[in-house]
């Protein structure tokens, strides 16, 4: 009942009664330490009342408990070394880590506890001494290996094409070889090597991005901008094609460049991934993640609706015309390309002068412009500069709770001896077996000087203004002129003088 209680309380919207109430239930708590306390005593989502204040974006309840838990190891002047207790903070040996708990929540108050002490120092110390080292290794290393990919591709087995033409419009001169003569000569034998290092990548991104999606959740997986939703449908479907290619390569089947095609694409937009790491490029990827799923994923079906109905009436306009002299509609799927490349504004609207047009193609390209160049495009323009005013307020906070993210993802990747725990152990100074972060806090002595001036300024400013309407009210126009010409001048004088007499009595 009492562990009840104190999930309500973290919960509550009356910040102050409800801190209150949190110490009162807990000076009953007859188990103050250890696995029975009440603070410890998970809910049915696992989370107990510390992990809580963070997820629902708390943030006066996340600080009253971190200043319950700090400890004062010593003090002298204005300096202060404090020992905060990170053992529930910390995802080194967490399974429901408390940072990945608040990068995943879709409220904005809980990503602001990433800005409060000790999280923030805690995150810093963890991505400054490990995770901008790896994550920069990560990329060199992800790069070369699309490179690797790249010049296999790009050198694939492929031998002059034997057999003859069966239309005018076939450009095909060279098509691909059989299993048994793809790998003859000493350069196929490198490439070989390259394929290798490729298939071999593919699997290791499918065994390291299938635990995650079953320990997460397919649609929290993949639908979280700061977890990298986008970039992991994108690598899984890489690593995808890679293998289909690879079957299609072993089974001597034509058609291997429509899986390669969509490899190489999808696998060097990937790199954008890694921009998160670095604080210039790292908001503008969030930027475009939220213009292709938000207003782009939208605008799509729009356009695919106009670009579907204008390419059937430009087809069904050209369909008895000679496509010779008007190549551009002259089949189905061709007219719909040619209708994209039109709305995108790619190429001119397609016309023969030298013979005779059908009447029809000009009304239905004039609808066709009007439509579709001024209006839906512009339509377009507009939804992407309201998307980036939004998201331009909060694209550096989601930046950094991509940071966080990624650290997370790293420490649970890489083997332990790569990554130790951070902080001190709570033994070295009979603590327990908690940890703890080191951190020194110096107060300004002269924040409590500063005050008293900020005040004594204002004071007297708004005295200034008082002085200055009741003298306006008692006279006429030209006296109130007058007397505030010369108000304004000694109250100027007063107010210099009242606040540079302060500043030398202090000093």
């Amino acid at each position: 009942i009492g562990n009840t209680v104190l999930h309500i309380l973290v919960l509550q919207p009356n910040k102050t009664f409800a801190c209150h109430m949190y110490s009162l239930i807990l000076s009953y708590d007859r188990n103050k330490e250890g696995p029975g306390s009440l603070e410890l005593i998970p809910n049915n989502e696992g989370l107990s009342p510390f992990k809580l204040a963070g997820v629902e974006g708390n943030t006066v309840m996340f600080q009253y408990l971190m200043q319950k838990r700090k400890q004062n190891l010593w003090s002298f002047g204005p300096l202060t070394t404090v020992l905060y207790d990170i053992t529930e903070i910390d995802s080194w040996a967490e399974d429901q880590s408390f940072l990945e708990l608040i990068v995943s929540t879709k409220k904005r108050e809980a990503r602001q506890i990433l800005d409060l002490t000790p999280v923030k120092e805690l995150v810093s110390l963890k991505w400054n001494m490990y995770g901008r080292p790896y994550f920069c290794f990560l990329a060199l290393f992800y790069i070369l290996y699309m490179v690797c990919f790249t010049m296999c591709c790009v050198y694939r087995p492929l031998k002059p094409r034997t057999g003859n033409r069966t239309s005018s419009r076939d450009n095909t001169v060279y098509v691909q070889k059989m299993l048994q003569e793809s790998y003859v000569t000493y350069e196929d034998e490198l490439r070989l090597v390259g394929e290798l290092i490729t298939v071999i990548g593919a699997v290791v991104i499918l065994v390291l991005e299938i635990p995650d999606i079953l320990r997460v959740g397919a649609a929290k997986y993949f639908g979280q901008t700061i977890l990298g939703g986008p970039f992991h449908i994108i690598v899984i479907t890489y690593a995808c094609m890679i293998l289909v290619t690879m079957v299609m390569r072993l089974t001597s089947t034509t058609g291997e460049v429509v899986p390669m095609s969509f490899a190489l694409v999808l696998g060097w937009c990937n790199v954008m991934y890694f921009a998160r790491g670095f604080q210039m490029l790292g908001p503008f990827t969030i930027m475009i993640q939220k213009m292709i799923f938000g207003d782009l994923m939208r605008f799509c079906w729009l356009m695919a609706v106009v670009i579907l109905g204008f390419a059937s009436a430009f087809y069904i306009i050209f369909q008895t015309e000679n496509p010779e002299n008007l190549g551009q509609f002259y089949n189905y799927p061709m007219s719909l390309f040619t209708t994209f490349e039109l709305f995108l504004t790619i190429i001119d609207g397609p016309a023969n002068y030298d013979v005779d047009l059908p009447f029809m193609y000009s009304v239905v390209y004039f609808a066709f412009a009007i439509i579709a160049t001024l209006l839906m495009l512009n339509l377009l323009i507009a939804m992407m500069g309201d998307t980036h005013w939004r998201v331009a307020h909060e694209q550096d906070e989601l930046w950094r709770a991509q940071v966080v993210a990624t650290t997370v993802m790293l420490e649970r990747k890489l083997p332990r001896c790569l990554w130790p725990r951070s902080g001190i152990c709570g033994r070295e100074f009979g603590l327990g077996d908690r940890w703890y972060l080191r951190i020194e806090d110096r107060v300004d002595p002269n924040k409590h000087k500063m005050m008293r001036y900020t005040e004594a300024f204002k004071a007297q400013d708004n005295y200034d203004k008082g002085s200055e309407k009741l003298e306006a009210n008692g006279d006429t126009l030209c006296k109130k002129e007058l007397s505030a010409l010369s108000l304004s001048r000694n109250t100027s004088r007063t107010s210099s003088h009242r606040g540079w007499e302060i500043l030398r009595r202090n000093t």
